[in-house]
């Protein structure tokens, strides 16, 4: 987990590998999921409700299942 000037606890994704690439990190809040590209950390940041933030999971892992 790290900050920035944002002062967010961000969370790198597990499926993230060490040498770069495509990547997001997370900082969920009580209200709002905060997301970012790894490699910009000071770059925009999509916010979600909770709920919206769950849909998009849900529907995230259904296609990565196909793919995989």
């Amino acid at each position: 987990m790290r900050t920035t000037s944002s002062g967010l606890p961000w969370v790198k994704s597990t499926y993230s590998s060490q040498d770069g690439g495509d990547c997001i990190e997370v900082a969920p809040t009580l209200h709002t999921v905060h997301v970012r590209d790894s490699k910009d950390p000071e770059g925009p940041i999509l916010r979600f409700t909770p709920d919206a933030w769950a849909v998009f999971v849900a529907y995230a892992r259904t296609q990565y299942e196909w793919s995989v």
